[in-house]
């Protein structure tokens, strides 16, 4: 597994995960960095920059443009290779798993060939330090990139991901790590594990607005971000993607609550 490391960064860094092929939510963030005048060297995104909707091509080239550090995620890592599939971690079987097969093969055949060998090359770990503490930056879990790491799971979890963090990369005070699509802040024995969210879909809320993260001084608050979810919408029917998908950005709900953890669904009686 690459790891990267960017050193001592100093200033607030903005964090962020799947953009999702999400083009308008991806200029929306690059806007937002903008006025909070952080750079493309403070900002990180955890990976799957391509998935469910229909600019795969424009987000990528925003992300490469606007020069921020860029994980491997398990949907790079399957395009690089040409794999047949995504990789997500979703069951066979489940709605997700279904309906990943259109927007995966939409992806496929739209990304460039320079755009895969990109990512290729791209990191499974990056590190850096701010604040005197030291970050390592995961997509899913250390032992397996497409592993859903939940708020909600037994501490024994977090600990086996820490330390297989550690085995390759040394020590470390906190984890941010992305895949999941929700956002959370996690007090573990061994220190914070912080999940940013996710640009291109909303946390399965009831809003379409999306998630990022600013970390200033050590820790991490999370934002809400707001784009023209609508072009979106339009975009993703052009490509005849997954109506579940598109409605999503709308409804601010997820078409399927296959991989969610009991705790974390939300009733239909309870939707607004």
């Amino acid at each position: 597994m690459r790891h990267r490391d960017l050193g001592v960064l100093e200033g607030d860094v903005l964090v962020f995960g799947g953009p999702y092929s999400n083009a308008q939510a991806t200029q929306a963030l690059l806007a937002r960095a903008r006025e909070l005048a952080i750079p493309g060297d403070r900002m990180i995104c955890t990976g799957d920059t391509v998935a469910y909707c229909g600019g795969a091509r424009e987000t990528v080239a925003a992300l490469r443009d606007s020069g921020c550090a860029v994980l491997a995620g398990n949907c790079e890592i399957q395009l690089a290779q040409d794999a047949e599939d995504c990789g997500c971690g979703f069951a066979d079987g489940s709605a997700c798993d279904l309906l990943s097969n259109a927007w995966y093969a939409h992806a496929r055949a739209v990304v460039p060939a320079a755009d895969k060998a990109w990512m290729a090359d791209l990191p499974g770990v990056i590190t850096f330090e701010q604040a005197g503490k030291r970050f390592g930056v995961l997509h899913g879990g250390m032992r397996d990139v497409a592993q859903f790491i939940w708020e909600t799971d037994e501490d024994a979890l977090f600990a086996r991901e820490w330390a297989a963090l550690e085995r390759a990369v040394g020590p470390v005070d906190a984890v941010i790590a992305g895949h999941c699509g929700l956002p959370f802040l996690r007090l573990t024995a061994r220190g914070a594990w912080m999940n940013a969210g996710v640009i291109g879909m909303p946390p399965h809320d009831g809003d379409p607005a999306t998630r990022y993260g600013v970390l200033s001084d050590g820790q991490m608050r999370i934002e809400r971000l707001s784009y023209d979810h609508k072009t979106a919408m339009a975009e993703m029917r052009a490509a005849f993607l997954p109506p579940a998908y598109h409605d999503a950005l709308q409804s601010g709900y997820w078409p399927s609550e296959d991989v969610l953890p009991d705790p974390l669904r939300v009733p239909v009686s309870d939707r607004g």
